[in-house]
């Protein structure tokens, strides 16, 4: 399913000329080799575009190199020169190490890299004839790397020389590049239609023509904590891996055509940020089966947030879904007007992670587009603990999920994998995210120990797993259950006990008595109410206070529970949270008026 929607996506995207053409990579270059006509280096221009980036609270100004559409790349391990390389150590066969240049190293992989790259590029330039080319078979003929340790270009790029990609120009024509020449180009594309149609034929797997069929797969380029030359989807290398005499990757029959399709089309997404988001050590890629970006743009942003760089947008997009939430789903055609989508298009999501130089797929999701949308809308709303709705990012979420003090625990990739899902498809969440969320809040301490997503997490997940729950956004003094009651009584015990004390306590009951209180309440509150009959002398409304905690406890059948369930735990945090942020909201009364 995966690698047909991806060649389905990649047609959509050649359509509307956003992929490369065949035979052709996109290729980050930093620098130019202006050549003079002898095949000299004239000098090295800097091709870096400058971007401001933010950094912290500033900004600055950074570079970063450009990126050219070149003759394909080799993907093929070990030493294979490229047509019109940009690799410095096959261009100039030199290493750059303490500052010094060097064409010694103990492979000898400097020396054959470039004799590899003089041998190719000479065979392919051979009878051209523009000046540019002229220019470039004189610098193959001429550059010497042990006579050229010493040359000023070259070390005044420091250790950006090992790092950089080049391209060759000539001397007073920046901009033209050997590989953009006429005759080099019409060469290059005859080269490549000569080599797809080599290969053993046999029906593809994905388009169900006989096609050659690849041996190897291209990479992968841009997957958190993948290998830098990129990691390939599809590959065998163990001879276990082989079936009925088949090697390598004609063990999957995909055709070299569907191959070039869907790494390119996935190339693509992942190098847009638009189409791709991290969460934790996962790269989520997301697409919809049609040519405008806006809407995958717009879902991602619902789903991951993005707290720091501001969602006025989204925000307002947010709060017209939860004015509307009372419908049982927002119709289509609302959503196609007030959202400018198509609610019919197909949308996907993967989450990749490198594993060696594989990568592994950790889920595919594929549903129409107003579906998914309109779950995350409901989990959005679910989410909300207080009257002003607040967009709630998923890399959010998960960050809750872990101590804050901790500097290594990362939250379960399986139950953020699960979590991620249910979002998606709507149901039930998965248990131990009440069991980690509840956990979090009774042993973490200071600010962090219970704030809104924590609070508004655990809301939804008890609002899902009983449709009859009803917890509300706000404050619900008509709410009997027991673990609510005792989370609202011990806010109203701790705003008394800052009250009374001026608010210059370093420590409230809630870090001594939370953990406690809302695990095992007859153990913990009959103490607690002893010590607010103190309190109660030294403010200024005792009778307000006297008055709530009597209405709460009315609702409280006998005595205080031995112990409260794990549900009536989230039950107990959600109370004390609304309750206590209650006491903060502007009233048309005062507190006893």
């Amino acid at each position: 399913m995966l690698i047909h929607a991806l060649c389905k996506y990649y047609d959509i995207l050649a359509k509307a000329g956003k992929v490369l053409p065949d035979g052709y990579s996109s290729v980050k270059v930093s620098y130019a080799v202006a050549l003079t006509e002898d095949g000299q280096i004239d000098e090295i221009q800097d091709i870096q575009r400058e971007e401001m980036v933010r950094a912290g609270k500033k900004t600055k100004l950074r570079k970063f190199p450009s990126e050219l559409i070149m003759p394909k790349r080799t993907e093929k391990p070990g030493i294979d020169a490229n047509i019109a390389e940009h690799r410095p150590l096959y261009l100039f066969g030199l290493n750059f190490e303490d500052g010094k240049l060097t064409p010694e190293d103990r492979t000898g992989k400097a020396k054959k890299s470039h004799e590899a790259f003089v041998e190719a590029n000479l065979r392919f330039t051979e009878g051209m004839e523009s000046p540019l080319v002229r220019a470039y078979r004189k610098f193959l003929l001429s550059w010497k790397p042990e006579e050229q340790r010493e040359n000023p270009w070259l070390l005044g790029l420091g250790k950006d020389y090992g790092k950089s990609g080049f391209a060759f120009c000539l001397a007073g024509a920046p901009g033209q590049y050997l590989h953009q020449e006429p005759e080099f180009k019409a060469r290059w594309d005859e080269k490549s239609a000569e080599d797809g149609e080599s290969g053993s034929c046999a029906q593809c797997a994905v388009t169900g023509e006989i096609e050659p069929i690849a041996r190897i797969h291209n990479k992968i380029r841009g997957v958190y904590g993948g290998l830098a030359t990129g990691s390939v989807l599809i590959g065998f290398n163990n001879e276990s891996e082989n079936s009925y005499g088949n090697e390598q990757s004609y063990n999957s029959n995909i055709s070299e055509k569907a191959m070039e399709k869907y790494t390119e089309a996935l190339n693509y997404l992942l190098r847009d940020n638009r189409h791709k988001a991290l969460l934790d050590d996962m790269t989520i890629v997301f697409w919809a089966m049609n040519e405008s970006e806006n809407e995958e743009e717009l879902f991602m942003r619902m789903l991951m947030g993005e707290e720091q760089n501001g969602s006025d947008q989204m925000e307002e997009v947010l709060r017209e879904l939860l004015r509307r939430a009372g419908e049982a789903r927002i119709s289509e055609d609302r959503l196609l007007a007030d959202i400018k989508i198509d609610p019919q298009v197909e949308f996907y999501m993967v989450g990749l992670k490198p594993n060696s130089s594989r990568l592994s797929v950790k889920f595919v999701i594929r549903k129409r587009y107003a579906d998914v949308f309109w779950n995350i809308a409901r989990f959005q709303k679910e989410l909300q603990i207080t009257k002003k709705p607040r967009l709630v990012s998923f890399s959010r979420i998960s960050r809750e999920l872990v101590s804050p003090k901790s500097q290594n625990d990362k939250a379960s990739p399986a139950l953020l994998s699960r979590l991620f899902e249910t979002i998606i498809y709507g149901g039930k969440l998965p248990a131990a995210l009440l069991e980690t969320m509840v956990r979090r809040v009774r042993t973490d301490s200071g600010e962090e120990k219970l704030n809104p997503v924590r609070a508004g997490v655990i809301k939804a997940y008890l609002n899902r797993e009983d449709q009859k729950e009803g917890l509300k956004v706000a404050l619900d003094k008509s709410n009997e259950n027991v673990g609510y009651l005792c989370g609202r009584l011990f806010a109203v015990l701790e705003r008394l006990q800052q009250e009374a004390s001026g608010g210059n306590l370093n420590r409230t009951i809630k870090d001594a008595y939370f953990a406690s209180a809302s695990a095992r309440p007859a153990l913990a509150f009959p103490k607690l109410i002893r010590l607010a009959q103190n309190h109660l002398n030294k403010v200024k409304y005792p009778v307000f206070y006297n008055k709530l905690m009597g209405e709460i406890m009315e609702g409280i059948p006998g005595e205080f529970p031995e112990t409260l369930s794990l549900k009536d735990q989230g039950r107990f945090i959600v109370g004390y949270y609304q309750q206590y942020q209650s006491f903060f909201e502007k009233s048309e009364k005062t507190e006893e008026e």
